[in-house]
């Protein structure tokens, strides 16, 4: 539990660390908000083993561990004063299944869809929660972990669906596809043409999922398989399933994990990647030249759930329903257990905020807490770096422990707030004007696109429509300066939208970097027109809606400003024109060049011997800053902006350059060691205070206990739900023996937190007597939760 006092935060921020340039002096105390910036002064993060992490803090050599300790330990933990314990269902685990089929004359299973649907029941969900994650554990179905406030839009499918542990009925699916396919068992073993069909399963060894993987090879052995387990650390782990073709077979199953960042009141990001190959988080990742996963109506709805393609909260979980019951059908992901993560600090670490879903790994904990009279932190992480951590904006910053820190060092212009999951503004306002769902707004003529083709901004013209509008205010971003001490400016939003554009839809670049060129179009088709204001302001018109306006401003942020454009149009160069690196690692191994990670001498020199060359000739990208009548950058300004970057490589010794309360002091990936500092430039726009939101509320759903109803009489079953804001109680009376949903429905509200549940006589009249399960599900509109009790229902 959090030893925090739940308090009311005025607005989000959304939070990212970073170093500093006119940095305070030494002081002797945490700054209690009359500076800007953060609370104190530095954060030092430094890796420590999970297996001794509690030894570690016990013995004062970190104050707060971002990394779930194993149960074991969070349970010795409990109730020692000296240390504080912060719960949260920060993780998923779910099973990765390869779908690619063998070459000629081979075999693999896991290309047979009933093979795949097979493994549903093969896997004891209940085990994994109850005795590997010692209780600290939900099991999952879906996507959907059981306290998202989507699991509300699909309980019921999951409930259809019947998967539960059933070891024998999935060996007779196994035997049944398998025999169909040629298959034969011999000795036990399943071959095929003569041929044992061999199995790798690669399990990472960090956490719990290493007994998962043992569990799994246990009952893929019992089905008839021959297994070789691999087990392998993030990094191996990462590189032989994400970074190579399926069709190469250096795999065939996978325990993935998966950190959770932020709730969302209505997902749309969760089931596209973890389920539509068009957003590349699919087995063939969308590379070029790799054998890919097709699911063309996953794709279809996926895109429209992701571009607002609906006319009402309706249709948006129609279609977020029927993506969910093809995935289920489709398994190639197979869902375990949402984890209960345990991040432990010292008891006298204090004004700790915690997310709903990501707890202290949320990004505004580190701006406010503090020890009283110390002006330092020293945090703990399982890694600072990996062979697979890689620093740059573009294609990288996209496992924990490089993100975790890099969320610091940049402020997010928005974020979804921690307890509703609705999006908000953090340093971007935002003013939404929309037609939608069945209307358009008139695109003004002298809005503009980029032609990546020609390398200009071309007017829309006349004619133009757009379903929304949104007006983003940079003030608060303009108001000061990255952390080399360039002011952060409107150039800097424009290269980066014409950046997203160029390697969408330049032929030359898109071959490059064919991955992130696929998954950004289906986005970037939507924008209708940009067009600056003034020197603070930018109007977006996009066809996009929501019944939501904060989800239409969250979509079409043009810019999320988390590196100076000269560093960006450096590594441009350096991937584009030069090809001497890449910004994804799939581009990087098909051309044989460095992942660029701006954090590593070797590809930081690279971007540096770039900016020295055009810094010597003040070269200006061409046309990206002439827009609207204007010219953004002059060969002067732009000179001014690569000297100071080569100015901070020269004292810093990497090129992260940010915005945010840290900037990045030292980067020492052998020590597994880095060191941020306060930014409190004078104009930096918040302080200690302005992020602080303390400890979720919480929901809770109560009733008498269990029922005995009357076949054909109607039964009244109270229900109590405590919660913050207006809430509400969904029910579903469901069937143990096929696990079908017999009737549902929103219950009565009878008083203050008072529900009724009435079970009508005309329905359990036709049920057969026994024991029914009554699952009630309540939720509030001030929390993207929700909470569940299965009470007894003995129809008689």
């Amino acid at each position: 539990m959090s030893r925090t006092t739940l308090t009311k935060a005025q607005r989000i921020v959304a939070i990212v660390t970073a170093v500093t340039i006119g940095l305070a002096g030494s002081v002797f105390a945490q700054n209690t908000g009359s500076d800007p910036g953060p609370a104190v002064d530095t954060i030092y993060f430094r890796a420590f083993d999970v297996d001794r992490a509690s030894r570690d803090l016990e013995a004062g050599n970190m104050d707060l561990y971002m990394f779930s300790l194993k149960t074991d330990a969070a349970r010795q933990l409990e109730g020692n004063p000296s240390f504080s314990l912060y719960e949260a269902p920060a993780s998923t685990v779910s099973i990765l299944l390869n779908p690619a089929p063998a070459p000629r004359g081979e075999l693999n299973p896991f290309s047979i869809r009933e093979v795949r649907q097979a493994m549903q029941y093969l896997v004891d969900r209940e085990f994994v929660a109850r005795d590997i994650y010692r209780g600290m554990a939900r099991p999952m179905i879906s996507h959907v972990s059981p306290t998202d406030f989507d699991y509300l839009t699909i309980s019921d499918i999951e409930q259809s669906y019947g998967i539960e542990y059933d070891p024998e009925f999935g060996r007779e699916l196994i035997t049944e596809a398998m025999e169909e396919a040629g298959a034969s068992l011999e000795n036990g073993v399943w071959s095929y043409r003569g041929r044992p069909i061999r199995i790798t399963l690669i399990g990472r060894v960090e956490d719990e999922r290493r007994n998962v993987a043992d569990l799994l090879r246990v009952e893929l052995e019992r089905a008839g398989f021959a297994v070789s387990v691999s087990y392998r650390t993030f990094a191996a782990a990462v590189l032989s399933t994400y970074s190579t073709d399926p069709q190469v077979f250096e795999w065939h199953i996978y325990t993935e994990g998966w950190g959770r960042s932020a709730p969302s009141r209505y997902d749309y990001s969760t089931i596209n990647t973890m389920s539509a190959p068009w957003l590349g988080n699919m087995p063939g990742w969308q590379e070029v030249g790799f054998w890919q996963y097709e699911q063309e109506e996953l794709d279809e709805l996926g895109q429209r759930l992701f571009r607002g393609e609906f006319a009402s909260r309706e249709e948006r979980d129609d279609i977020y329903r029927r993506m969910t019951e093809i995935s289920l059908d489709e398994s190639v992901r197979i869902w375990v257990a949402t984890a209960t993560n345990s991040f432990a600090t010292r008891e006298d670490v204090t004004r700790v905020s915690e997310d709903l879903v990501a707890g202290i790994r949320a990004p505004w904990t580190l701006r406010e807490a503090f020890i009283p009279g110390q002006s330092e932190l020293t945090v703990g992480h399982l890694w600072v770096w990996t062979e697979r951590t890689t620093w740059n904006p573009i294609g990288g910053v996209s496992d924990v422990y490089s993100s975790d820190i890099f969320r610091y060092i940049n402020d997010p212009a928005i974020w979804n707030h921690p307890f509703t999951g609705n999006p908000e503004p953090m340093r971007l306002d935002f003013d939404v004007e929309t037609a939608g769902p069945g209307g358009t707004l008139t695109v003004p003529g002298d809005a503009v696109l980029w032609n990546a083709s020609r390398d200009r901004w071309d007017e829309v013209g006349s004619g133009a429509r757009a379903v929304s509008k949104v007006t983003y205010d940079f003030s608060r971003y303009f108001q000061s300066t990255w952390h080399h001490g360039q002011p952060i400016e409107m150039a800097d939003v424009v290269y980066s939208i014409a950046l997203g554009f160029d390697r969408a839809y330049d032929r030359d670049k898109a071959r490059i970097e064919v991955a992130a060129a696929v998954t950004a179009r289906p986005f970037l088709e939507t924008y209708r027109g940009f067009r600056i204001l003034d020197d603070n302001r930018i109007e977006v018109y996009v066809d996009y809606w929501h019944f939501e306006d904060s989800f239409i401003a969250s979509y079409s942020v043009p810019s999320g400003l988390s590196t100076p454009w000269e560093i960006l149009a450096a590594m441009d160069d350096l991937v584009f024109e030069q090809r001497r690196a890449a910004y994804t690692d799939t581009a990087a191994g098909r051309f044989n060049v460095p992942w660029i990670s701006l954090v590593m001498d070797r590809d930081a020199r690279l971007v540096q011997r770039t900016l020295r060359t055009l810094s010597q000739s003040s070269t200006v990208p061409r046309g990206v800053f002439e827009i609207g009548g204007r010219n953004l950058v002059t060969g002067a300004t732009a000179r001014q902006r690569y000297e100071a970057s080569l100015e901070w490589f020269a004292e810093r010794g990497h090129l992260i350059v940010g915005n945010g309360p840290f900037s990045l002091w030292r980067y020492d990936p052998p020590a597994q060691y880095a060191e941020l500092r306060a930014f409190r430039e004078p104009n930096y726009p918040f302080r200690p205070g302005d992020w602080y939101f303390g400890e979720p509320p919480t929901l809770a759903v109560s009733s008498p206990g269990n029922v005995i109803a009357q076949a054909g009489v109607d039964e009244a079953v109270t229900v109590t739900v405590d919660g913050p804001g207006t809430v509400g109680l969904r029910y579903l009376l469901i069937d143990p023996v096929d696990r079908s949903v017999v009737t549902q429905g929103e219950a009565q509200r009878s008083g203050d937190g008072q529900f009724t549940v009435v079970l009508d006589g005309d329905e359990t009249d036709i049920l057969f007597p026994g024991l029914y399960e009554l699952s009630l599900l309540a939720y509030s509109d001030a929390i993207a939760s929700v909470a569940e009790q299965v009470v007894d229902v003995d129809v008689e």
